[in-house]
């Protein structure tokens, strides 16, 4: 059993009277069922638990552990999920006002933290891939150019593995990075088991990379909400790491959440290596059933992470929204989320072999009923296009939440410049950031997220936010006759 989690069911079964906080005070009439029982585990900072903004014991220990399997040299349990992790490891290495070299497809926390810290943004553009329109890789040479041409960057930020599993040379763009001084953030928090099964990528961490995030909940067996952030290398400064770690990570962490890192710790060091592998194969087998569909398919790309599945329909026949609901349904498999092309599901070293066994029958059954009906020549549905975020910033996300905001319908959003960030969630890239102009070809694309049901963050009620501005106002009302008759 892992030392935290006996400790904590020890002292559950001692005869201590907890006069401290939290305030079920470990009582089981305070909630029903097996949440009853979790209450007997939650405790605070008290004697013998060790403090996790100054860890000297068990939480010391465990996070070196932690540490020595990832390879950094250390690292940082996270009870506020990656996100945290990434605002620390964002206002650690870049100074307010600072300039920062970011992937488009970062997640939203990681544009949160260019708010807080008021910087200039320098986006690379990760190329779109395979079928499904999806962000790629970061290609080292965009960093190196990009980081020829501006000396002022203070960090390099990029997303590897992608929310779809696509992974950049993580090495490459390190070396380029430190070759010109330059700290690199890798968001990695989808490949939390990265490194521990030849047939799956090597982590950031060990790839070179200064700070890297890892979400343990999303590909691993640990609650939601825990996090793992890691730091290497002399670029960083491991004081004002950790006092930003102080400042947004919560000051009564959760020992239910660390005992739940410790315990996945457990199972990652005995059994992830096996685990892994009896999933690539369980994965591959179903891939090649699969690949004998015509219409109903998963997309394919060397080197991408075998735990992220990405289902399409073949000639636009479904878009992902139709797919994700049938998926749902008929067949009772709830995928992560839904794209304009594609649904994605998420594997785990946890996934039984029924359940991915489900998924290969139902993708098998759905490319037969498809060829029955025959809505390959139907094309039902208008499939939106994809649009890599190339947008006209006009001011700062900082400049653009401090400015005065109306709000408007979205139609009539054309030519006006957002005031809040605009982004599918899951995976939570924004379409658009505060600052940027909202141009036909967005306002289309979210105009059709809305009639499939995709859920959009940034849109209430029809309306968007933008800055207040009489003469883009003006533009707006003869820039959109065409999204306006299309809907």
């Amino acid at each position: 059993m892992a030392e935290l989690y006996k400790r904590l069911v020890e002292y559950e079964n001692s005869d201590y009277y907890p006069f401290h906080m939290p305030g079920h005070k470990r009582n089981p009439e305070s909630a029903e069922g097996i949440l009853a029982g979790a209450y007997g585990i939650d405790l605070t900072e008290i004697d013998g638990f060790d403090n996790l903004h100054q860890a000297e014991g068990i939480l010391k220990r465990e996070q070196k552990r932690a540490a020595a399997l990832y390879g950094a040299e250390k690292t940082y349990f996270l009870v506020n999920g990656s996100t945290c992790g990434i605002l620390s490891a964002v206002s650690a290495v870049c100074g307010r006002g600072g300039r920062v070299l970011m992937a488009r497809n970062c997640h939203k926390s990681v544009y949160h933290g260019a708010y807080l810290q008021e910087l200039k943004i320098t986006y690379l553009y990760p190329e779109l891939w395979g079928k499904c329109k999806a962000a790629g890789e970061v290609k080292p040479e965009s960093v190196e150019r990009a980081l020829k041409q501006l000396p002022d960057v203070e960090a390099v930020i990029i997303t590897s593995p992608t929310y779809e599993g696509v992974v950049s040379d993580v090495k490459k763009i390190a070396d380029i990075a430190h070759k010109y001084g330059k700290p690199l953030i890798v968001d990695e928090a989808h490949g939390g088991h990265f490194g521990f099964q030849k047939d799956y990528p090597e982590n950031s961490i060990k790839l070179g990379a200064d700070l890297v995030i890892h979400s343990l909940h999303k590909t691993l067996p640990s609650m939601t909400q825990t996090a793992l952030l890691h730091v290497s290398g002399h670029l960083v400064d491991r004081g004002k790491l950790e006092r930003f770690l102080r400042i947004f990570q919560t000051s009564s962490p959760s020992y239910v959440l660390m005992a739940s890192m410790e315990s996945c710790l457990d199972i990652l060091e005995r059994e992830g290596t096996e685990r892994l592998a009896r999933l690539k194969y369980i994965r591959d087998r179903m891939l090649e059933k699969v690949r004998e569909n015509h219409f109903i398919r998963i997309e394919e790309k060397e080197g991408t992470d075998p735990c992220k599945v990405i289902i399409y329909a073949e000639k636009g026949t479904l878009a992902g929204q139709d797919l994700y609901q049938i998926l749902k349904e008929k067949y009772h498999l709830q995928m992560e989320m839904a794209a304009g092309r594609y649904t994605l599901a998420i594997l785990s070293m946890m996934d039984t072999q029924e359940g991915i066994e489900r998924l290969e029958k139902a993708l098998l059954e759905m490319d037969q009923w498809v060829k029955a009906t025959d809505i390959s020549k139907e094309k039902d549905g208008w499939i939106p296009p994809v649009i890599d975020g190339r947008n006209e910033t006009v001011m700062s996300i900082f400049e653009a939440y401090e400015s005065g905001q109306e709000s408007v319908e979205l139609r009539e959003g054309c030519g006006r410049i957002a005031a809040e960030f605009i982004n599918l969630y899951p995976p939570g890239i924004p379409l658009a950031a505060p600052g940027e102009r909202l141009n036909e070809e967005i306002i289309g694309e979210l105009l059709s997220y809305e009639r499939m049901g995709i859920q959009i963050q940034g849109i209430e009620r029809g309306c968007i936010r933008v800055i207040k501005d009489a003469q883009n106002a003006k533009a707006m009302k003869t820039a959109f006759s065409e999204i306006k008759n299309r809907s």
